[in-house]
């Protein structure tokens, strides 16, 4: 599986990776602009991402922003919405707006920070997603 770790903080990427290394080979960026980049460069290589996890607090474009760009790259090729990429939000902001405007723009997931190792691997399990 190809996933996509889209986060600005150094520690909490490392972290991230720590988490999804199990789940298969990842990506890094560190802002929003390079997330739709490597999205749209993996679409074009043949090799898209099944999961992509995004924080929502995000240098040049946010997380909501990004993820809607991606649903709009996914339409515009072709990709059926059984077949697009699953996401999860990763981000501190968990009021209400902020997790309704995920699932709006299309997330699959969303997951509170602190990360939690055995919330994070519930939530990829109930996606579908195993080791």
């Amino acid at each position: 599986m190809r996933i996509l770790i889209d986060e600005d903080d150094q520690i909490s990427a490392r972290y991230m990776e720590g988490l999804m290394a199990r789940y298969g080979e990842f990506v890094v960026t560190s802002d929003g602009e390079e997330a739709v980049e490597a999205f749209t460069a993996a679409l074009d290589e043949g090799r898209p991402f099944q999961l992509l996890c995004l924080d929502i607090m995000m240098p040049r474009k946010n997380g909501q922003e990004v993820l809607k760009d991606i649903r709009a790259l996914e339409r515009a090729r072709g990709i059926e919405p059984g077949q697009a990429a699953k996401v999860v939000m990763t981000t501190a902001l968990g009021d209400v707006s902020s997790v309704m405007e995920a699932y709006k723009q299309g997330a699959t997931a969303y997951v509170t920070k602190p990360i939690v190792p055995e919330r994070m691997h519930e939530t990829l399990q109930n996606l579908g997603i195993s080791v």
